[in-house]
């Protein structure tokens, strides 16, 4: 794929985000049956449906994408519609409306919350951790790629370059222990159903309308105090994120397995705030001193299954300041990327 020096426009924007790689469009070749994507509603829904809708086309297969949410936003559903992804209403935590889902030969599941679990615990609990078994039971056998979270880490020395697959989930706060909960579940179907799932603990995505990246620059920008307490953090463009991750079900298997999925470096925020401020001309404000651990994953299992991601580091920063510095539509989502004790 040839990178476009800036992204102009949210069509541009959509259209980098959804062209496959081609490593994805050769492992489904020959791919038939319907993929079915539950939580396709969310922030990464979209872009994970339309890439996947696209890779089918280009490899010629008869494969349909079927995407599930609640829709509550319903220019989620048109977006989807319009790029020949089919929709269903259904709410995954009604075991009735799961049991009614159409069959699928693979299924991506996408379903989650993390943002505003401080006063909302309970519903954080049963949104992450009751699903798994009502989707299981429904595809059981069937090969599941099942997004979950670094956050079911904790922190670690910087220098350690990250923690790995096999580390112990040992989280801060509610929403990483209900993301274990999650996995857990996971787990313990895919055993009792005889259910193949890869569970993808991604750290931290990039789209120009939010994550990380945007949300140091929109600080940058507005002469906001940039936080350096969590002074490293693990970064992934979008695109990438979901190419490799539906890339994973070539790593689904009996009992689950679970594949860190991010980029390659771990990433100084006071550099980024720097570098924004060169790009933006603004000088930074910054808070706080870096602590000696952050939240950072090592994503070296899936670079050597999968290669490292296709969009650089700079390209995401570069399209980023010019997003932000020509007003470009933001989704009002901040990541909360700063937080040490877990607490979201």
């Amino acid at each position: 794929m040839q990178l476009p020096e800036m992204i102009s426009d949210e069509q541009q924007l959509d259209d980098v985000l959804t062209v496959p790689s081609d490593a994805l469009v050769a492992s489904v070749a020959g791919l038939s049956g319907n993929v079915v994507v539950l939580g396709v509603g969310g922030k990464m829904g979209g872009t994970l449906a339309v890439r996947l809708r696209r890779a089918l086309e280009r490899a010629g297969s008869s494969a349909r994408v079927i995407g599930v949410s609640r829709f509550s936003d319903e220019h989620a559903r048109q977006f989807l519609e319009q790029r020949a992804v089919e929709t269903v209403t259904a709410d995954v935590l009604d075991p009735d409306q799961v049991a009614a889902l159409p069959d699928a030969d693979r299924v991506v599941y996408l379903v989650g919350r993390k943002f505003g679990t401080s006063g909302a615990e309970a519903e954080t609990w049963a949104m992450n951790a009751v699903p798994p078994l009502f989707v299981c039971r429904r595809y059981a056998g069937i090969p599941l790629v099942a997004y979950s979270t670094g956050a079911v880490y904790d922190l670690v020395p910087v220098a350690s370059g990250g923690s790995r697959e096999h580390d112990p989930l040992e989280p801060r706060g509610e929403y990483g222990n209900a993301a274990v909960a999650r996995e857990r579940l996971f787990q313990w179907a895919s055993i009792r159903f005889g259910t193949p799932v890869c569970l993808i603990r991604l750290y931290y995505a990039n789209d120009l309308r939010y994550g990380v990246i945007r949300d140091i620059a929109e600080n940058v920008y507005n002469e906001r105090p940039v936080d350096l307490s969590m002074g490293f953090v693990n970064l992934i463009w979008q695109g990438d994120a979901v190419d490799l991750s539906l890339r994973a079900f070539a790593c689904a298997e009996v009992p689950a397995s679970a594949l860190n999925i991010t980029g390659p470096e771990t990433v100084s925020v006071r550099y980024l705030a720097q570098r924004f401020g060169e790009l933006l001309g603004k000088t930074p404000v910054l808070s706080n001193e870096s602590a000696s651990d952050a939240l950072l994953g090592n994503a070296s299992r899936a670079a050597g299954l999968f290669g490292y991601p296709q969009v650089p580091l700079e390209h995401v920063i570069r399209w980023t300041a010019g997003w932000v510095a020509s007003g470009g539509r933001g989704l009002g989502k901040p990541t909360h990327w700063e937080v040490r004790d877990g607490r979201y």
